[in-house]
């Protein structure tokens, strides 16, 4: 029996760890496998001991390629790779999540206040067993070293054996390149490893110089001002607007001049959906923003933010919720409602007739939607209070999701009563969330699946209207909407004119 006293042939250290690797950190990766293939037959079980031998091997031939160029950096990646895999198998498992590039970014782009409500004890449990202890025998093992010709021998062995089982398993690419974004986003450490590095080379990319877009013009001196709300995690099939069978809408369901459309986002994570509701395409590219687009053209723009993950925001009014916080003295400081907190005497205090504002709320992150509402919103009880969402009912973590619905729809309801104290402007309100949320359906919890195979709880939005009597302005009938119908309607409704405006993107029209 091996102790660690004893010095391990590196062969056998190697196949030791990758095999640790491979049962620690692979049951979703294989869960995927079984429901996805018929593993009763022999195609299916040859499929299934391929995947396991070429997991075991190729793992096993980078852990050696890293021991055989320095044993101490070697060990020193083993340990991240181990103490990364353990968070990351606790967020698969937990929450059910895909490791893809999309979700890199939302990682790397979350800040702590949102990061600090993952923590459970289960994590930690995760860390210590499955990180930490591993991480021990690594660093305390001795490993005999071996001559480059050893080295040449066992790595060409191991690429022959590997290329060898994908020249057999030709017949069974196609099940594997269809669901290769899947795969990959389970498999440890090469899920986030992977994908981190593409997530920073597209970024690189994105960060290049904005675009400007052509110069626009004001058309007339009427004074306008538009409200852009942008929900956060809000899917449309728990607005009892929509059809809900609970009533989450107790306010905006009375509410005159309202309007509802069906949408979808273009992506089920908070950076690009919000991006896409203010682009004016659909685009990879860095174009200016509709805020800055509007401020750089003599809009006055107000941005007030409880929330992260925006694109670049060029605005002299950029209010995030610190500022926002050291300047409320109510008992709504710590939730959304601080948003309109002195709004309105903002807007009197304008010099300028055109003005857009945004919210851009965080009201239905989770996992602690509890959190997100003050205790007289807790319409629905009993309410999920862990961040581990797969220890609570179905009936306590919808409760709890439905609560900060009902907080929304009085975030808007108060937004639309200070809009219409605002009588001398024509005035109107937009609500649109950046994407939807999985509350436990097919074991899904939150959002960040890739959109390829994402379900629709994920990126079935509510887009909700509401225009003043004073505006002379009445809402379109339209079908589905998608999220890039916000910049070209604020455009018209503000009478702004310029070259890249789209009619038919626009949801408004004259009386």
């Amino acid at each position: 029996m091996f102790t660690l006293k004893n010095n391990f042939k590196i062969l056998p250290f190697i196949l030791i760890i990758s095999c640790l690797n491979f049962l620690f950190f692979h049951i979703p990766f294989f869960n995927f496998v079984f429901e996805n293939i018929n593993y009763k037959s022999l195609s299916g079980f040859f499929v299934i001991t391929s995947l396991v031998v070429l997991m075991i091997l190729l793992n096993a031939f980078v852990f050696f390629l890293l021991l055989f160029l320095s044993q101490r950096i070697g060990k020193f990646i083993l340990v991240l790779f181990f103490l990364f895999n353990s968070i990351a198998f606790y967020f698969v498992s937990t929450y059910g999540i895909i490791i893809d590039e999309s979700m890199i970014g939302n990682v790397l782009n979350t800040n702590y206040e949102e990061s600090s409500s993952y923590f459970s004890l289960k994590l930690v449990l995760y860390l210590i067993f499955l990180g930490v202890l591993p991480s021990y025998l690594i660093v305390k093992s001795k490993i005999e070293s071996v001559s480059l010709k050893q080295f040449s021998i066992l790595s060409s062995l191991t690429l022959l054996s590997a290329l060898f089982l994908v020249f057999v398993n030709a017949s069974n690419w196609l099940w594997i390149d269809k669901n290769s974004k899947k795969l990959g986003g389970l498999a440890m450490p090469w899920s986030y490893v992977v994908n981190t590095s593409l997530f920073y080379i597209h970024q690189h990319k994105k960060n290049e110089k904005e675009i400007l877009l052509p110069d626009a013009k004001i058309k007339d001196n009427e004074k306008a001002i538009v409200v852009l709300i942008i929900g956060e995690s809000a899917r449309r099939q728990n607005f009892s607007l929509y059809g809900y069978s609970k009533n989450t809408n107790p306010l905006l369901s009375k509410t005159q001049n309202l309007f509802h459309f069906d949408a979808n986002s273009s992506a089920t994570y908070t950076t690009a959906g919000v991006k896409s509701i203010l682009d004016h395409k659909e685009t990879n590219d860095l174009y200016e923003i509709l805020p800055n687009y509007l401020y750089r053209n003599d809009v006055e723009v107000i941005w007030r933010t409880t929330n992260w993950g925006e694109p670049p925001v060029h605005v002299k009014n950029y209010q995030n919720k610190k500022y926002l916080q050291a300047n409320c003295k109510e008992d709504y400081c710590g939730y959304d409602e601080v948003l309109l907190n002195g709004l309105k005497e903002q807007v009197l205090a304008s010099k300028k007739n055109k003005i857009l504002i945004v919210l851009h709320t965080s009201t239905s992150h989770g996992p602690s939607y509890y959190k997100k509402y003050p205790v007289q919103f807790e319409h629905f009880t009993p309410v999920c209070k862990s961040v581990e969402l797969s220890n609570c009912s179905k009936v306590e973590l919808i409760n709890a999701y439905d609560n900060s619905i009902v907080y929304t729809d009085y975030i808007l309801y108060k937004t639309i009563e200070s809009l219409k104290q605002l009588n001398s402007y024509k005035s109107t309100m937009l609500f649109v969330s950046d994407h939807g949320e999985s509350l436990g359906e097919n074991n899904l919890y939150m959002h960040g699946i890739p959109m390829s195979i994402a379900p629709k709880e994920q990126y079935e939005i509510p887009f909700i209207v509401w225009v003043s009597d004073a505006s002379k302005i009445k809402v379109k009938k339209m079908d589905n909407l998608s999220q890039y119908h916000v910049f070209h309607s604020v455009l018209h409704f503000l009478n702004i004119e310029s070259p890249i405006y789209k009619e038919d993107m626009n949801i408004f029209e004259y009386k």
